[in-house]
């Protein structure tokens, strides 16, 4: 498992799978995560239902308050 995090906030992106795994990806390799890494991730978020792919990706992400 990848002990990281990216700055990036789920909430109020497209729902779709897709469109969360994609916007995963794009910040990890802005962040310079290693593809390794990267697919890591993306292969556990995968590998189960709807729930699991939002759990996975939420637990690899630091939501940032835009606010501070």
């Amino acid at each position: 498992m990848v002990d990281k995090k990216v700055k990036l906030q789920l909430a109020g992106l497209d729902g779709n799978a897709f469109a969360l795994l994609g916007a995963f990806r794009k910040q990890a390799k802005k962040e310079n995560w290693t593809k390794e890494e990267i697919n890591k991730v993306i292969k556990e978020a995968s590998s189960g239902d709807y729930n699991n792919l939002v759990n996975v990706l939420a637990n690899h992400c630091d939501e940032e308050d835009d606010d501070e």
